[in-house]
């Protein structure tokens, strides 16, 4: 899991992304499309058009870190929009990163009724 320092948002990009990009093209992706600053802190996910292939671009004060995760089986949950960008929490992020339905998660246990 990505740790993430206080405050720090996540923002999913909407729609697919061209996943040949690097630090350079994902930070510009940024700052143009989602009119957001790639050197502020917040992490910015990026999704491929298969769906198994994710990148996560962030500022650590010292430089861009880039990481990437590909699920062998399955697909990445991503918002139904074609641009512009989703905020989640990073429970959420938790959920995403590891191939569950964030936007749905069910609970495993059922509460207890008052009797």
């Amino acid at each position: 899991m990505i740790a993430l320092p206080p405050g720090a948002r996540v923002w999913l990009a909407a729609g697919t992304t061209d996943m040949r990009r690097g630090f350079d093209g994902l930070a510009r992706q940024v700052q143009e499309v989602l009119q957001l600053d790639p050197f502020s802190g917040h992490l910015f996910v990026f999704r491929g058009k298969r769906g198994d292939l994710l990148k996560c671009l962030f500022w650590d004060t010292q430089g861009l870190v880039l990481y990437a995760k590909r699920l062998e089986r399955g697909r990445f949950v991503w918002p139904q929009a074609c641009d512009g960008a989703v905020s989640l929490t990073p429970a959420q992020l938790s959920m995403l990163l590891e191939g569950i339905d964030w936007r749905m998660p069910v609970r495993t246990w059922q509460p207890e009724m008052a009797g």
